[in-house]
């Protein structure tokens, strides 16, 4: 079921991160869609809407980057270079998942075993010069 559907030109960016925040159920925000498509792009507007100062960089070398925010902190993953499931355990992917803090996460495909069932899946895509957005149920995978 999809809960919300956009479709943004790239400057609009700020205000459907808004929508986004204003819709979703939990803190753990899963991002699939191609290389390309703008995901990190979101979660920089994301992240400021949420209120950090940081600079928001993809995390694609360091797979996991954290920002601060005035009472909380997400932690923004890019998954994409990870080959198992064992890379991710390497990194202590299970103290993130399990910590109460926000957690956007690119590629999450390659975790899927250690996902739990309380999360909000966006689906991005390009069509037609627009990017749309999809906001699912968490029972989607």
């Amino acid at each position: 079921m999809v809960k919300l559907e956009i479709s943004y030109k790239l400057n609009d960016v700020e205000d459907v991160a808004k929508q986004l925040i204003e819709n979703v159920e939990t803190k753990t925000l899963l991002f699939y869609g191609d290389m390309g498509v703008g995901k990190t792009t979101l979660i920089k507007a994301i992240t400021k809407v949420l209120g950090s100062d940081d600079g928001v960089s993809s995390p694609t070398f360091s797979i996991v980057n954290e920002y601060q925010l005035l009472n909380d902190k997400i932690y923004h993953f890019d998954l994409y270079r990870i080959n198992d499931l064992e890379e991710a355990y390497n990194f202590g992917i299970e103290d993130y998942i399990d910590s109460e803090h926000w957690k956007l996460i690119e590629w999450p495909e390659k975790i899927k075993p250690i996902l739990d069932d309380h999360f909000d899946r966006i689906d991005l895509e390009l069509y037609a010069g627009n990017r749309i957005l999809k906001l699912n149920n968490k029972a989607i995978y």
